[in-house]
């Protein structure tokens, strides 16, 4: 089993609270910076940064709303069915609104410098990972960071919000993960073609059959065969990037 912890990261508006899940036996492993859904730290992302952990890497997941308190920032049902959901997102759109790209790079800037300091992570490049405005994080995170970012995935995330001049600077191998409900078939073309101007080496698709959410198993929008793609997806990604950090 990994272990893990919960951290609390230096940032220049105070201090972000942090899980963490490492490979148990000591040694010093690959880091994945992993940037949680709208919904934040909750025992799914615990698990699935377990799970990720139990293949080798240290994972790091921030709570990106620390400005407002430690998580749960908001209380949150055992599960966000679609009852629930419209009172949760009413509470959620305000601290996602108020996260803009500025505040986002400046904890980026902090979460990695964390990642550099700590004895079980490994030197070398890292990988940044996301789901849904976590995706957004993510690519934020890989286009500041060009030289120590190596991997990049975002699964159910709006990862062209930005623009297509978001992905300038990019060097790292990406993959994207979308949801049937998010983009069409042109929308993905579009991006795709961004990505390529960018000169971003990439994998991008829809998920057949998915909704927002896919990966959540506490979400009414969980799907199973999605989860798996998105490990397969993802864990052949940060084999061939962070190999050299082992």
């Amino acid at each position: 089993m990994p272990n893990d912890k919960t951290l609390h990261i230096p940032t220049p508006d105070g201090l972000a609270d942090a899980y963490a899940a490492f490979p148990d036996g000591g040694g010093r492993h690959p880091a994945v910076l992993m940037y949680a859904d709208g919904f934040g730290i909750r025992p799914v992302l615990r698990e699935m940064a377990r799970e990720l952990a139990g293949h080798g890497y240290y994972v790091l997941v921030p709570n990106v709303f620390y400005r407002q308190g430690p998580a749960p920032v908001i209380e949150l049902p055992e599960y966000i069915g679609e009852e629930a959901r419209p009172a949760v997102i009413a509470q959620l759109m305000p601290l996602i609104e108020a996260h803009t790209a500025e505040r986002t790079l400046r904890d980026a800037d902090a979460y990695l410098r964390f990642l550099t300091t700590q004895p079980e992570v490994a030197p070398g490049p890292v990988a940044v990972t996301g789901y849904c405005i976590g995706g957004l994080l993510a690519t934020r995170t890989a286009a500041a960071h060009p030289g120590q970012v190596a991997a990049l995935a975002a699964f159910h995330g709006p990862v062209g919000a930005d623009g297509p001049d978001a992905f300038t600077g990019i060097t790292a191998q990406a993959h994207f993960g979308h949801a049937e409900s998010d983009l069409t078939p042109e929308t993905l073309g579009r991006l795709d073609e961004a990505l390529d101007a960018a000169g971003v080496s990439h994998t991008s698709e829809i998920y057949p059959g998915t909704a927002h959410g896919f990966t959540m198993s506490d979400t009414d929008a969980f799907d199973s065969t999605g989860l798996k793609r998105h490990w397969d997806r993802l864990l052949p990604l940060l084999d061939r990037t962070l190999a050299g950090s082992r």
